[in-house]
Formats: C-alpha cells, sequence, structure tokens
C-alpha cells in the first residue's frame, strides 16, 4: 500500500463525514433523520476500511471491521475502540433492523456522540 493510497482513503473518509456532518445539522423530520443514518452507515464502513488501510501501511494486516478496529487501538491510530465498536454495532444494527426506536437513539447518538468523536480522530498524523 502506498502512501498517496491511504491519503486517498482519508480523504474521502473525511469528505464522507463533512457530509454525515451536514446531514445532522439539517436533519428536520424522519425522513431527513433516515438519510443521516445512511450517511452514517457509509461513513463508518470508510471508516474501518481506511483504518485497514494504515494498518496495511504499517505492515499489518487484518480482514474484519472489528479486527481492524482492535488492531488499530493496539497501533494507537485510536485512542478508543469501545466507540467506534459501538458504531459498528449501531451500522449493523441500522442496516438490518428498521425501528422507529431504534433509529431514533442511533439518531441521537450520531448527533450528541459519534460526530464529536469522528471529527477529534485526525487520522493524517497517524502515518
Amino acid at each position: 500500500m502506498k502512501k498517496s493510497d491511504v491519503l486517498l482513503k482519508i480523504q474521502n473518509f473525511e469528505k464522507a463525514l463533512d457530509r454525515l456532518k451536514e446531514a445532522v445539522s439539517s436533519a428536520k423530520d424522519d425522513l431527513d433523520k433516515d438519510g443521516v443514518i445512511q450517511r452514517f452507515e457509509f461513513t463508518v464502513e470508510l471508516l474501518w476500511k481506511t483504518l485497514k488501510a494504515i494498518l496495511e501501511y504499517q505492515g499489518l494486516e487484518c480482514y474484519s471491521p472489528r479486527s481492524c478496529i482492535k488492531e488499530a487501538f493496539k497501533s494507537k491510530i485510536i485512542d478508543d475502540d469501545e466507540i467506534i465498536l459501538d458504531m459498528l454495532e449501531d451500522r449493523n444494527l441500522s442496516s438490518h433492523v428498521y425501528d422507529d426506536e431504534v433509529s431514533r437513539k442511533i439518531f441521537e447518538r450520531i448527533k450528541n456522540v459519534y460526530i464529536e468523536y469522528l471529527e477529534n480522530l485526525d487520522l493524517r498524523r497517524k502515518l
């Protein structure tokens, strides 16, 4: 994996995060909130794949989202694996089960917890 490839993955993740933040700040109804959740799913997917790319660049292998998150924590790329594992669980819940109450809770976690954590990741300096 070339450094330029990793930087491109980081850039794509950052763009997805910007789009997620935009959606959260403008969400007014259930349809908007569903859009936020879909952008969240996409952002989490890009996050773990970006972590995988950083690890590969550092010579480490991982194969699943969970193993990449755990390895990124061990390698000090991220400072909290549990919050990202929570995001992964919410992404899986929102992708496979639709329930108004679950969706509402996930939206609230995205808005009040996950966005702030993702904004502070600063993956570029981990290279």
